[in-house]
């Protein structure tokens, strides 16, 4: 089975390097202008809550069911978000968070370690149903910070975290061989879908979707 696990387009505060989270950002009109209807038609594609999943989703696949996931939502940067890199440079807190590795948990949002579990298990439990019903494809659009607590785990060639973040509107194709409850599979490999090179300079600023 193919898993299409793809990024939200971009958004006003991708563009400020903004720390976005589970804030209700849109798509931005660049954002909107650079998605293009998808080559395949899924019948049902996996969205989250917040709308830049669904308004990207319904370019790329025009005719499917999109079904919102609260577990595959971008990680809460608690009262980071909304700020640029630049803003939050000097805040004692930010410093503390970056001191420990970005383990700890970001002051009023989540631990990392808590969103890679909620997001890894919520994409378990979507696999596992798609390979019982024996679907060839499971289409999933959701956010950089997905991509990366997901693929950190479940990609190969084994990459850090930081390192699985796809450009906007962009993201991996995987494969899935066995069931993730019979905790032997996972993936064989992991294919970008879209490469842009000027998106491909961006650092690991882009944590912030």
């Amino acid at each position: 089975m193919l898993i299409y696990l793809l990024r939200h387009g971009q958004t006003e505060y991708n563009a400020q390097k903004r720390y976005q989270g589970q804030r209700d950002i849109p798509l931005s009109a660049a954002g909107i202008a650079q998605l293009r209807q998808a080559d395949f038609a899924p019948e049902v594609v996996y969205v989250t809550p917040l709308q830049r999943t669904a308004q990207t989703a319904r370019v790329f696949f025009p005719g499917a069911k999109l079904i919102p996931v609260d577990g595959l939502k971008e990680m809460n940067f608690g009262r980071f978000e909304g700020q640029t890199f630049i803003q939050v440079e000097q805040d004692p807190e930010y410093l503390a968070w970056v001191q420990e590795n970005e383990h700890a948990a970001h002051p009023d949002g989540e631990r990392r370690s808590d969103f890679c579990n909620r997001v890894c298990k919520t994409l378990a439990d979507l696999i596992d149903k798609a390979l019982a019903e024996g679907q060839e494809r499971l289409v999933i659009v959701a956010h950089g910070g997905t991509q990366m607590a997901a693929l950190e785990r479940f990609g190969v060639p084994r990459r850090s975290f930081p390192d699985w973040c796809g450009p906007n509107a962009g993201g991996y194709v995987l494969v899935a061989v066995v069931s993730f409850a019979a905790a032997v599979v996972v993936t064989v490999f992991c294919t970008r879908l879209r490469k842009n090179n000027k998106q491909q300079e961006q650092t690991k600023e882009d944590e912030e979707t």
